[in-house]
């Protein structure tokens, strides 16, 4: 199913404009929980759908923003390609993988003639990259920002600006394009992305060693220096996970240089017990943080539970701590902290005041009235 909304939408951001009023932005609902809530009269851009383009041997897919992230997953597991930085669905409950008979006979990463097809989920295009969120993948391939090659939006003067291309290139000032990534719809309405696609690894395994949290910090940042076609790394409290993507050849080698047992079901722990969060550390409990911080960071003295991932740089951490605590500390370490999900007050770490004045600088030249999602990240913007 396709349509194109943009000028219905276009209409409704002029009439907002015109009158004063506020817009929270909404796609599937499936991030709706993040940042600091949702105000202002709802404007869904979730019918506004479909595949604009695709050219898998260009690499590039552009879509419009209400289109259902499985149903460009599935797209591109047909041809065996794949969105390099593995972004999460937050659908729940997770359906399992649907397995169906690749039509090309093209065979996957530990499928044989298989390809996983993911049943429809209500997370959308436009909410993942306005959410910027990246899964296990994105220490070894990048994050979705890197991957954004260009946007088309709406912006506070009901105006449709087209920022960026198909192609990947340097540009002079900001990016404009990437700058909408993490952005969580604050300055416009995405209207189509174009995104850089990647083949899928032709072998993938998982190895489990037994290994201390604390320890593997020391351990993952050796492993990050040598040569290793790693593309996950996690410790889940119990266990050290380590994914090796690539070649078969490169595959087979480091796994004898580094050990560990075979995990039988890789596929379905990264995707559904890291990825979307399926994992017994992330139900119920203390309110959940992300800490982002370097891979070589000390171990926080922090009391509470921690997930490691992204290699030690992206640490969910579980506590009932205060959050001056939890962000002091995440800031001494050279990261930053935010609430992830639970909890009271302010969700994102607070910004330097140089740092505050330009996000101002950028907002007021997108959305001079400040009509797209208010406060969704702080409250001055």
């Amino acid at each position: 199913m396709s349509a194109d909304l943009s000028r219905d939408l276009q209409e409704r951001v002029a009439e907002a404009a015109a009158a004063g009023t506020q817009l929270a932005i909404a796609g599937g609902g499936s991030k709706a929980f993040l940042g600091r809530g949702e105000r202002g009269v709802p404007l869904n851009v979730a019918g506004h759908r479909g595949v604009v383009s695709y050219e898998p041997r260009e690499l590039v897919i552009t879509a419009r923003a209400g289109t259902p992230l499985s149903e460009i997953e599935n797209l591109l597991a047909v041809q065996g390609q794949m969105l390099p930085f593995e972004p999460p669905h937050f659908d729940c409950p997770l359906p399992s993988p649907l397995m169906k008979p690749l039509p090309f006979g093209i065979p996957l990463a530990g499928e044989g003639d298989k390809v996983a097809l993911r049943p429809h989920s209500i997370a959308t295009l436009g909410g993942t990259i306005a959410c910027g969120l990246s899964g296990p993948r994105r220490p070894y391939a990048g994050s979705a920002r890197d991957h954004v090659l260009g946007v088309r939006l709406i912006n506070g003067r009901a105006e449709q600006l087209r920022f960026g291309g198909e192609v990947m290139k340097n540009v002079a000032g900001y990016d404009l394009s990437r700058l909408q990534a993490g952005a969580f719809g604050t300055l416009g309405v995405i209207l189509e992305v174009s995104l850089k696609v990647v083949p899928r690894p032709a072998e993938e395994i998982t190895l489990v060693q037994d290994r201390y949290a604390a320890d593997s910090l020391a351990y993952l940042a050796d492993l990050a220096r040598r040569p290793l076609p790693l593309s996950a790394a996690c410790h889940d409290g119990d266990r050290l996970y380590l994914r090796l993507s690539g070649a078969a050849t490169a595959v087979a080698q480091s796994r004898s240089q580094l050990g560990g047992e075979l995990l039988a079901d890789a596929g379905a722990f990264w995707r559904d017990k890291i990825k979307e969060q399926g994992h017994a550390f992330f139900e119920g409990g203390a309110p959940l943080w992300r800490l982002s911080l370097p891979p070589a960071a000390p171990w926080l003295p922090l009391p509470g539970k921690f997930l490691l991932d992204w290699g030690g740089a992206q640490r969910w951490f579980r506590t009932e701590a205060p959050a001056e605590l939890i962000q002091q500390a995440t800031a001494k370490a050279g990261g930053h902290a935010s609430l992830f999900r639970g909890g009271h007050g302010e969700v994102f770490q607070p910004l330097p005041p140089a740092m505050l004045a330009l996000h101002r600088r950028i907002k007021h030249a997108f959305d001079p009235q400040h009509l797209f999602n208010p406060g969704r990240m702080y409250a001055s913007l």
